[in-house]
């Protein structure tokens, strides 16, 4: 038996006391795709299951769907693998528009037959994606090392993966700027390793007066009786005093990330 799964479902596999009621003797092979699924969580399946062989893989629909995928009998844990016949790529850095040397972090751009030719009616959308030359911006940050194994890092677009499920930070954030007592917000992805995904954190600048005494379980609570259940603060919520931005007026993420980090105290 071959099961493709997502890093949650492996994750289950591994930690899950009811999987030991299990005679799991029969699979042989596991395929992980929708999300990166960490060296830590592969070898963590391999060492529960010896007789299990892993790979990964990576695509979007956009590609219909894979470009990168491993190989069972060489598994490089953490790798989402080589490229699959018949695609170029590129690693391009974000900021000066040039391909990267191996082992730099880029951009992943894929061009082949195999990409779509653009989004049903929605002719932004598609210039958004893929360029003049054909390639498909995927979004991903990755980075490839001398045997030509690659490995995604980072992520350049805002959409968050939980779980296999695609998360719009947009959405959250308008919701959350909605509520009386919050004056501004942003929302990004950060990484929840026991439960090996992405999950959303929120970044909220609590309106002036009344909104002072609002507390990080209500703004929780609010967003949770509003949207569908992958789309919860499952990564909390940390007050701010201002989101910061771009001149133009756009959320520097990346600033935010490095917040993420800084001990709420210094806040």
């Amino acid at each position: 038996i071959s099961l493709t799964l997502v890093p949650p479902q492996i994750l289950m596999l591994v930690k899950a006391p009811i999987v030991d009621q299990y005679d799991l003797s029969s699979v042989r092979y596991v395929l992980s795709g929708a999300a990166p699924c960490s060296a830590e969580l592969s070898q963590a399946l391999i060492k529960k299951f010896p007789h299990i062989s892993f790979r990964q893989g990576y695509g979007m629909s956009e590609m219909s769907p894979v470009s990168h995928v491993g190989l069972y009998d060489k598994p490089i844990h953490g790798s989402i693998g080589r490229v699959v016949p018949n695609l170029q790529v590129r690693l391009v850095d974000p900021e000066t528009g040039k391909d990267v040397a191996r082992g730099e972090r880029g951009e992943l751009w894929i061009r082949g037959l195999n990409v779509m030719k653009g989004y049903r009616n929605n002719v932004k959308a598609t210039m958004d994606t893929i360029d003049s030359e054909g390639w498909l911006h995927t979004g991903d940050i990755a980075i490839v090392d001398e045997e030509g194994n690659f490995y995604i890092v980072d992520r350049l677009k805002e959409l968050i993966k939980y779980k296999g499920f695609q998360v719009a930070p947009a959405e959250l954030e308008a919701l959350l700027i909605d509520h009386p007592l919050i004056s501004d917000a942003a929302v990004i992805g950060v990484e929840n390793k026991e439960q090996a995904t992405e999950v959303p954190l929120a970044f909220v600048v609590k309106a002036p007066g009344p909104g002072q005494a609002l507390t990080e379980k209500e703004v929780e609570d609010y967003v949770a009786s509003k949207v569908a259940a992958h789309k919860k603060l499952r990564g909390g919520v940390r007050f701010i005093d201002v989101v910061p931005k771009s001149a133009a007026g756009k959320i520097l993420r990346k600033d935010l990330r490095v917040i993420v980090n800084t001990p709420k105290a210094k806040l």
